[in-house]
């Protein structure tokens, strides 16, 4: 059962419903969101950051997820997150991850275009789909700097000039969301997202997700978005978790032991999401 993408997200744009991708940081987190995917009977991608594999390595969560994927009954994709580079993405491919994400939305327009185009140009003959990002998403992407001050909306003329000439599989797009954690209410622009999917026919993936009200992401899901990422939430649950644990057995040296309560409400997170993006049932 582990698979690319490709099969995933074009079964979502088809059915109306998105994939939800969650962002693992070790092996139970791994554990909790298979967990999850199998109790709520769902299509699962798990991703990491160029962050998370500096700490372990590509080939520790390729080990990781394909010992998973084998043993699980629903299908199960491993994806290179906020890929930064083309030495990044090849490395993945060769690692066995089975979809990169090339993120070029840092650098000018054309260079984002040849930037994912050299990569796509190595996936496309392999047949491993490549994710781009147009756009600014805004907040802060892994260990990277703030995004401030700049348009947070995906242009759709642009979109349309990018798909074409990059041949990206899916396209992350900037419709008002931002990583990491809110300070205030966040808002999606629907009729941007609207507009995009009009002219773009390729699966469409949000960003920034964690903390966005459940019917926003319901509607966006309606209004062409395939896949859905979930990373800082995943890291508050785990950890809330886990030091709940600790606080109320503060002479604990075992880890696995508060690392149950800490996959519990990481599988719950999953589960609850799974349910809103319409993916459940659906393996």
């Amino acid at each position: 059962m582990f698979v690319t993408t490709k099969d995933m997200l074009e079964r979502a744009q088809e059915g109306h419903y998105a994939v939800g991708a969650f962002n693992v940081e070790n092996l139970e987190f791994v554990m909790a969101v298979i967990r999850a995917a199998e109790e709520r009977r769902s299509p699962v991608i798990m991703q990491t950051t160029p962050g998370t594999v500096r700490y372990a390595s590509l080939d520790y969560f390729v080990a990781m997820a394909r010992v998973a994927a084998e043993d699980a009954s629903v299908p199960v994709a491993l994806h290179l997150d906020h890929g930064d580079g083309f030495d990044r993405c090849v490395q993945a491919m060769r690692a066995g991850y089975t979809s990169v994400m090339i993120d070029g939305s840092h650098v000018p327009f054309e260079d984002n275009i040849d930037l994912t185009a050299s990569v796509t140009k190595v996936a496309a003959p392999i047949g491993l789909p490549v994710e781009a990002e147009l756009g600014k998403v805004g907040g802060k992407e892994d260990d990277g700097p703030a995004v401030e001050g700049e348009s947070p909306y995906t242009d759709p003329d642009e979109a349309v000039e990018f798909v074409a000439r990059t041949r990206c599989t899916s396209l992350a797009v900037g419709v008002g969301t931002a990583h990491g954690v809110y300070t205030g209410t966040p808002h999606i622009e629907q009729g941007v997202l609207k507009e995009i999917r009009r002219r773009v026919d390729v699966p469409l993936v949000l960003h920034g997700t964690s903390g966005v009200p459940d019917d926003q992401v319901a509607e966006a899901i309606q209004n062409g978005i395939c896949k859905v990422n979930y990373a800082t939430e995943l890291r508050q649950a785990f950890m809330r978790g886990f030091m709940g644990h600790m606080a109320e057995n503060p002479s604990c040296f075992d880890p696995k032991k508060p690392s149950i309560p800490g996959m519990d409400e990481i599988q719950a997170v999953v589960e609850s999401h799974m349910d809103n993006l319409g993916s459940t049932g659906k393996a």
